[in-house]
């Protein structure tokens, strides 16, 4: 008698385990993404994590080419979702396949740490408690800015209106001819 699990009863395993996790996976969900077609035997979508068992039982291996594959772990790696693949190619048993997929799933938790830290970073900082003393501010050292250099500007001299020359006193009334 073989100890090797089916697919049936190893994707009936990962959803239990998945859904313990706190993943909310649909099974057998089409995945259409990154230009790669198959149906996932299990799939959550918010979470972006799910499983697949490739298998002759379901003739799964022609639904996910090699290409295809390799275009997923891709993104897998860029952290844009994280995908047990299992094949049943190397036979399992049922806690083999459990201990795969804790492992895989506490790598899944890290990355989404990771990711959500990054995200955090850019986050603003919380604001003080009301009434409280403020946090002290961290002593870090900042780069000292290089100093400006003001720009001279060459101010232009103001023209003097050029309409009528003035007068002298003492010259001849207005509108009198010199004769």
């Amino acid at each position: 008698m073989s100890d090797n699990v089916s697919e049936t009863k190893a994707c009936d395993l990962l959803a239990r385990l998945f859904r313990s996790r706190g993943y909310a996976v649909v099974r057998n969900v089409m995945f259409r993404e990154y230009g790669v077609e198959f149906h996932a035997d299990g799939w959550d979508p918010k979470a972006r994590v799910g499983f697949e068992f490739l298998s002759s039982e379901d003739d799964d291996h022609d639904d996910l080419t090699l290409a295809e594959y390799q275009t997923l772990m891709a993104a897998q790696q860029r952290g844009e979702l994280s995908l047990f693949i299992i094949d049943e190619v190397e036979p399992l048993s049922a806690a083999a396949l459990l201990a795969a997929a804790e492992d895989f799933l506490d790598e899944a938790t890290k990355a989404k740490v990771r990711r959500g830290s990054r995200k955090a970073v850019a986050a603003k900082p919380a604001k003080p408690p009301r009434g409280g003393k403020k946090p002290a501010k961290a002593s870090v050292k900042r780069a000292a800015k290089p100093p400006t250099e003001k720009v001279a500007v060459k101010k232009t001299a103001k023209k003097k209106a050029a309409s009528r020359p003035t007068k002298k006193k003492g010259t001849a009334a207005r509108g009198a001819r010199r004769g």
